[in-house]
């Protein structure tokens, strides 16, 4: 990649003056929160207003999801992602935006990452100084849904072809005017487990006539540490969870029948296998000694997200300049999951957090009820973005 690009002021001073209409629409798509595949209101206002700018945009990409697609003049292409779904939970901050809708709340700020992607579209169009086409993809269902992958399914990148991708994503615990990432593996790939048993019920008071499903659970939830513990290398970065334990409804009762389930995070794609293999090993292994029968279910979910050195080592040039209102530092790896993972399997990039903290303002981590985004930091990712897009396709 060329030298980083000199800070763009036109670019700058229109995000300034449409801060307060960027801020107002973040509060209302918080307000609106739509849960995974259900974004039809979002895509609908951030559809509008990409085709006001003079994008083309294409609707109906993985259910609700959209990319707005900016040419200018012959060169590479790129593409950035935003996610737009809200998660099932109630809202409590009492902000006079606040989820206006039950059992549904942006409590991970992708309201505040489509207004910044929208905020970002249109200071490009507007002042953008580049050679080539840029792809802004508006994903959906991001939580827990594979939103990513079903693009990829609708053909994402053969329709939208980019020689690079970006993304992005708030971090509460960063100070605002932060930024941070990473090469290599960075965020964890996340599957699901259930492991049934099932025995003989009986006396609580005769365990000899029962075959005891609690007893063989709690052996096999600490049995199941030793994976990690003892065969995985520790600087890699693995966990196993038991998360529920679930036997028994009486208490003078020998269940017959029992479970438990959890999560599995790794951040290095062979660790993901290993353990797959030994959690099952291990299982079958106590049902057997046990004499118990067993059942597991396994749900694959989120691969490990691993940045494309090369990309990075762009990424932090540029938001190490003048040209990006950010102070650049190395990111540590986080055992939480993303689906820009699935993106990044396809093509090479790079996934940034953006710092949010406010001096003597307490942090108050995504997925918590009392969450909510900065509207502050929508002009910090535009013009960081919009710069990254001036470096990779210089005009």
């Amino acid at each position: 990649m060329p030298v980083s690009p000199a800070a763009n002021s036109d670019v700058a001073r229109f995000l300034a003056e449409r801060f307060a209409d960027h801020s107002a629409l973040r509060r209302d798509i918080h307000a609106h929160p739509e849960l995974g595949f259900e974004e039809t209101r979002t895509a609908a206002l951030v559809a509008e207003r990409l085709r006001a700018a003079g994008y083309e945009v294409t609707e109906g990409i993985g259910v609700t999801g959209l990319v707005a697609t900016l040419r200018r003049g012959e060169g590479p292409a790129i593409g950035i992602r935003a996610d737009m779904d809200a998660l099932p939970m109630d809202e409590q901050t009492n902000l006079p935006h606040a989820s206006k809708t039950p059992g549904k709340m942006h409590a991970c700020g992708h309201d505040g990452h489509t207004v910044s992607l929208l905020a970002t579209a249109e200071a490009l169009a507007a002042h953008g100084r580049f050679a080539g086409t840029v792809h802004l993809i508006f994903q959906p269902a991001e939580e827990g849904q594979g939103g990513g992958a079903k693009m990829i399914e609708d053909d994402l990148f053969t329709r939208f072809p980019c020689d690079r991708i970006f993304g992005f994503h708030n971090e509460p615990r960063l100070p605002l005017g932060q930024a941070a990432t990473r090469g290599g593996p960075t965020m964890a790939s996340a599957d699901e487990f259930r492991i049934t048993l099932t025995g003989k019920g009986g006396h609580a008071a005769m365990p000899h006539m029962a075959k005891d499903v609690a007893l063989a659970l709690s052996e096999l939830v600490v049995a199941l540490q030793s994976l990690v513990a003892r065969r995985i290398d520790p600087l890699h970065g693995a966990v196993v969870s038991v998360t529920q334990i679930h036997v028994g409804s009486a208490f003078n009762v020998i269940a017959e029948s029992g479970w438990i389930a959890g999560t599995v995070r790794c951040l290095v794609p062979e660790d993901r296998a290993f353990l797959e293999a030994g959690i099952k090993r291990i299982a079958r292994a106590h049902a057997d000694a046990a004499e118990l029968e067993i059942a597991i279910d396994w749900k694959d979910g989120y691969p490990p997200l691993c940045n494309d050195p090369a990309a990075v080592a762009d990424v932090a040039q540029v938001l190490a300049s003048e040209a990006a209102p950010v102070l650049f530092s190395e990111a540590s790896p986080i055992l939480a999951a993303e689906d820009f993972a699935f993106m990044l399997n396809e093509v090479p990039g790079a996934y940034v957090f953006f710092g949010m903290a406010e001096q003597g303002t307490p942090v108050t981590m995504v997925h918590d009820p009392a969450y909510d985004f900065n509207d502050r930091l929508i002009p910090i990712v535009a013009e960081s973005m919009v710069a990254l897009v001036e470096a990779e396709l210089p005009a």
